[in-house]
């Protein structure tokens, strides 16, 4: 959404336990390189205006597998099987291991939980992290509903349960709910991206198997297995976690900052992506 139009990314196929997964490449090839990932029912779209962001960086942004163009994994689509292939994905991107990680919203959740299962990153970053139970946050209700929505997509005959999964009126009232911003023609295009992108899923098994995994778990669980220098950047009006939510995330990792964008909510990737980009640049560019 800026005035410029940046460089197309490169996509890239990558080996991970013998399949190909594609990830999209932005910015300098001969910077140090940044894997981003992405949420849930997303793709590499959703990242993509703070990638843009990130020109002197190698940024690296897959499709989480069962969404965008990934292919599914063969197995339950759980946080530890994401987490275990995150780990693989990165030794295959950087086998040095001097990259950086992001994770936005079920990413930050992800990249938790690879971390406690030994990757190890340069540093770390937590976009809208995850940092209280789903059904515990300030539209805990709405979550129950979401619960609701999910059961009822597993329970129909297939058919009738992809189409109310990806149906475009459920897709509209989630982005509608998501959005905090006043402005009517960012509101329209943060439409146009979930219509575009949010029901780009393998099948409706993995779409069921990882909604659960993203209302089982959060940053929390792993918090005291990273010490990474860690970067959280958390919005003011997140439906999901709190700013203390957040606060208590920031105590129970042993370095971590905080830094809270004011009058957004869970989309600070669509909402502020440019505050987001700066605040990650001046973090990664920082003494360690």
């Amino acid at each position: 959404m800026s005035s410029s139009t940046p460089p197309a990314p490169v996509r890239r196929l990558w080996d991970v336990d013998g399949e190909a997964f594609p990830a999209w490449h932005y910015g300098d090839p001969e910077g140090r390189a940044l894997i981003l990932v992405h949420g849930f029912r997303g793709d590499h779209h959703g990242l993509e205006l703070i990638a843009e962001q990130l020109g002197g960086r190698n940024v690296i942004v897959p499709d989480l597998p069962g969404f965008g163009e990934a292919p599914p994994l063969h197995r339950e689509h759980s946080v530890e099987a994401y987490a275990e292939w995150l780990v693989g994905f990165h030794a295959a991107v950087d086998p040095e291991g001097d990259s950086d990680v992001l994770g936005h919203s079920f990413g930050s959740i992800i990249v938790s939980a690879a971390i406690a299962k030994g990757l190890a990153p340069r540093r770390t970053v937590l976009v809208n992290p995850i940092a209280s139970p789903a059904l515990s946050g300030p539209r805990s209700v709405l979550t129950a509903l979401a619960v609701a929505y999910y059961r009822v997509g597993a329970a129909l005959p297939a058919r009738a349960g992809n189409a109310i999964l990806s149906s475009p009126i459920i897709v509209r009232v989630m982005s509608e709910v998501m959005a905090k911003t006043p402005d009517r023609e960012l509101r329209r295009w943060i439409n146009e991206q979930h219509a575009a992108h949010f029901s780009a899923f393998a099948t409706r098994d993995v779409v069921l198997e990882a909604f659960r995994a993203s209302v089982s778990r959060t940053c929390l669980d792993d918090a005291t297995a990273n010490h990474t220098p860690t970067l959280l950047i958390a919005a003011e009006k997140d439906d999901i976690s709190t700013v203390e939510d957040q606060r208590v995330l920031q105590r129970s990792i042993p370095d971590a900052r905080l830094e809270v964008i004011p009058g957004v909510g869970h989309l600070i990737h669509y909402e502020a992506p440019t505050t987001a980009a700066a605040l990650i640049e001046a973090f990664l560019s920082s003494p360690l």
